[in-house]
């Protein structure tokens, strides 16, 4: 829930009968509180503030402060416990341990799967399905992370330990933790059975070559050592920590040289999905290291993906998005924007561009290249990949949505309002509808009975009293105008995008400048995933003209190419044969000059 910065609506102090609420509202959710404890976590004197705010998805959510830090959140009329809290009262929850670099997926917003929990010698605390748990490490019984448990104790058990056991609401390390005073989690004696527990992980870890990571203590190096692993893996949105001192980073260095051969070993060991994180990760830096530059800002982040990532593939493997974690392109640029590395903004409706990139990021700066590549070779490639990389025309499939006119028709066939239908569909759904109100005129087939919901959607007014009878073709051409038009766009290895409308075709004008000179100017070319700049620098080398980029006059963020003469010959042949663009998306080829007879 707080693994991507949140935005603060409001701060404001607590009044005293709110205050007596929330005290009656925690001793109800949380029984096991003591009269002393209770009035220990909402105090009577002390400041409190309730501070509203709204996550990255979108939820309201209301969190609770007392003295900087963080101690309780509301969302949807629950109250959950912070880890600040877990930590004055490690026992309010029944806990459950997993390892420690767990943690890290966690942070990134990883629910808990039963395969990474430890079983206990002296076995699980008894919760049903739905009941609030703290997450703890081995060796530790400070909490770190606050969960819903997704099935009970015995149905654990029941399925072997397998599939997802927890659904992680906050953890340490992410952004609610980020609030507070950013302490660590203190160190807590074990329960009595957990020292076998921990002989016995320990056993597991010498079995698995000894992962190189051990429980928190307060010493700050050992956070070190934690952060830095999630970026030697570097498939995560986990807060880095204590990079600030050089002599740290000289520890991480010397560490990651000694631990090289476990982390090959344990790479055999990762998910499908995690190893697809990694080498999402590797890409992605080493395409910002060694392929964009400066002067390629702003890059269309399609453009980014298709010809500066997927060449940095490595031979053999093949970069998929949809089975890594993140499962989109964009929720990965937004995890790496959170991370402080680039900027991403929305210079046209629907269509992101990165604009701007910190190359001094200790990210992109401990990032090497992998073997097999070296600075020569990604220098000439990145000269070669605008010739040798084909672009791929993005499929464009015009939609319909259900409007408020429209619902009396498309009930029947279970959509509602706000509903996306194809023109096949929308086709379909009046064909069952006509054929199962037995509409279809008996002396002339081609021809539907209007009924009352027919003329209340389809007919004007002054056409209900005079129209009884309307062609099949009429029937669905005035459904079909009658919708919201829609239309998606899917972009080479993205996922679909819908917008409202119907798309914008490419505008090319010829406008005349002092000294009765022409200039081409082609406005739209983002929303086809096309980049303004390369195509002015390719449209530039081609005709021997100058060509500039220009904001479209009455907006904010939509560009246009403008080119000397009128190139529209050569634009045609770029857009028709060279992009294979559907002449339907193209508007003004007609202005094209008049060639004169051959002699």
């Amino acid at each position: 829930m707080f693994c991507r910065a949140f935005r603060v609506r409001s701060n404001t102090a607590i009044k005293g009968s709110d205050r007596r609420k929330l005290r009656t509202d925690v001793a109800a959710a949380f029984p096991n509180l003591s009269a002393e404890q209770l009035t220990e976590f909402i105090p009577n004197k002390e400041e409190l503030n309730v501070i509203k705010i709204y996550t990255h998805k979108g939820e309201a959510v209301t969190v609770y402060m007392n003295s900087r830090n963080p101690i309780l959140f509301e969302a949807e009329k629950a109250l959950y416990p912070t880890v600040y809290a877990l930590w004055a009262y490690p026992d309010l929850l029944p806990a459950f341990s997993t390892w420690p670099p767990v943690l890290q997926k966690l942070a990134g917003g990883a629910d808990l799967m039963l395969p990474g929990v430890i079983v206990p010698p002296s076995g699980f605390p008894q919760v049903e399905r739905g009941m609030l748990c703290a997450v703890t490490l081995s060796g530790n019984r400070a909490p770190v992370a606050v969960s819903v448990a997704t099935m009970s104790t015995a149905e654990m058990l029941a399925a072997g330990m397998k599939g997802k056991g927890f659904a992680v609401l906050h953890t340490y390390m992410d952004h609610l933790w980020e609030y507070g005073d950013k302490s660590y989690p203190p160190t807590l004696a074990p329960s009595v059975t957990e020292p076998a527990e921990k002989e016995s992980a320990d056993d597991e870890e010498e079995m698995e070559e000894k992962e190189p990571v051990s429980s928190f203590s307060t010493d700050p190096l050992q956070h070190v050592d934690i952060g830095d692993l999630s970026l030697k893996e570097q498939d995560s949105c986990a807060i880095l920590m204590g990079k600030e001192e050089h002599n740290e980073n000289k520890a991480a260095e010397t560490a990651e040289d000694d631990n090289t051969e476990v982390q090959q070993e344990a790479e055999d060991s990762r998910t499908p999905q995690e190893q697809m994180d990694a080498l999402l990760s590797q890409c992605f830096f080493h395409a910002l290291k060694c392929k964009v530059k400066k002067s390629d800002l702003p890059l269309l982040t399609s453009t980014f993906l298709r010809s500066h990532m997927f060449p940095c593939c490595p031979a053999g493997q093949q970069l998929d998005i949809k089975k890594s974690s993140y499962k989109k392109f964009s929720k990965f640029l937004q995890c790496m924007q959170h991370q402080k590395i680039l900027q991403v903004k929305e210079l046209s409706k629907g269509v992101e561009s990165i604009v701007e990139v910190d190359w001094k990021h200790p990210d992109i700066k401990a990032f090497t290249v992998p073997e097999g590549f070296s600075s020569a070779s990604a220098a000439q490639d990145c000269k070669n990949e605008d010739k040798e990389q084909a672009y791929h025309a993005p499929e464009i499939i015009p939609l319909y949505g259900v409007s408020t006119k429209m619902v009396p028709l498309f009930q029947e066939s279970g959509h509602k309002k706000g509903s996306i239908l194809s023109s096949s569909e929308v086709r379909n759904i009046i064909v069952n509808y006509v054929k199962t109100n037995e509409l279809v005129d008996e002396a002339n087939k081609n021809f539907v009975k209007v009924n009352a919901i027919l003329c209340d959607c389809l007919l004007d007014k002054s056409e209900q009293d005079e129209i009884s009878n309307l062609k099949w073709d009429d029937l669905l051409s005035r459904c079909l105008e009658r919708l919201q038009p829609l239309h998606q766009v899917t972009f080479f290895g993205q996922e679909p995008i819908v917008r409202k409308g119907k798309i914008e075709p490419i505008d090319i004008t010829i406008a005349q400048r002092s000294s009765n000179k022409k200039v081409t100017i082609i406005k739209n070319l983002e929303l086809y995933g096309l980049d303004p700049q390369s195509v002015a620098n390719i449209l530039q080398q081609k005709v021997q003209a100058s060509a500039t980029i220009a904001p479209v006059p009455g907006t904010k963020d939509r560009v246009q190419v403008q080119i000397q003469g009128n190139q529209i010959h050569h634009l045609a042949k770029m857009l028709l044969e060279e992009y294979q663009l559907p002449r339907k998306y193209i508007q003004g080829l007609e202005k094209a000059p008049k060639l004169g007879r051959k002699k």
